[in-house]
């Protein structure tokens, strides 16, 4: 059975960029939210990789053409759950915290944490890829990832968590961390 890493995330946070410093190859991206709509499959070696479309916010998208990407992911995730060796949860480390204390503001739970929250109930192995950590000045970066570790739940300091939180800034080619979280699981399954 081919094995799966799938890439998830908010629209614009890094994610096709990601896919391309991973597996080499190029994926339709833009400036606007909501440029990848399907799923986007490449193999390297045993493995697919898949670049999901961004779920949140698309700019002109209908709430019902919204509601659609939702459904189908969320339907890809229960139809493939056996062929996923890892999931990969993207975020902008940079707006992340801003915008789950804006959800939070309003009474609901932010899409990453609500993402995070069915991931880890369905039993998948998650990996959060923290991107765009050049955004972020050198000196906050330590209190950004255990605030962020936090809000999924997780137990800070966000150092204990390296096999699954990869600080990585794809746009920069800077995503050893992840890759290291990955050999990791691929060798788990040989």
């Amino acid at each position: 059975m081919v094995m799966e890493i799938v890439l998830i995330g908010r629209s614009n946070v890094g994610k096709s960029t990601l896919f391309w410093q991973l597996t080499g190859t190029k994926v339709r991206v833009g400036k606007r939210p909501g440029i990848t709509q399907y799923p986007f499959k490449t193999r390297v070696g045993d493995i697919f990789y898949v670049d999901m479309p961004g779920y949140g916010f698309m700019r002109k998208a209908s709430p019902d053409y919204q509601e659609k990407i939702k459904d189908l992911i969320v339907k890809y995730f229960e139809e493939h759950a056996e062929e996923i060796l890892l999931v990969v949860q993207v975020i902008d480390a940079a707006s992340f915290l801003d915008i789950a204390d804006r959800w939070e503001g309003r009474g609901e739970v932010p899409l990453e944490i609500e993402l995070w929250e069915f991931l880890s109930d369905m039993g998948l192995n998650l990996a959060l890829a923290a991107n765009k950590m050049d955004r972020i000045a050198k000196a906050d970066v330590d209190g950004a990832l255990d605030l962020i570790c936090e809000r999924l739940g997780m137990m800070p300091p966000w150092t204990q968590w390296l096999d699954r939180i990869a600080p990585i800034s794809a746009k920069r080619a800077q995503v050893q961390p992840l890759k290291n979280i990955i050999n990791k699981r691929l060798a788990m399954k040989r």
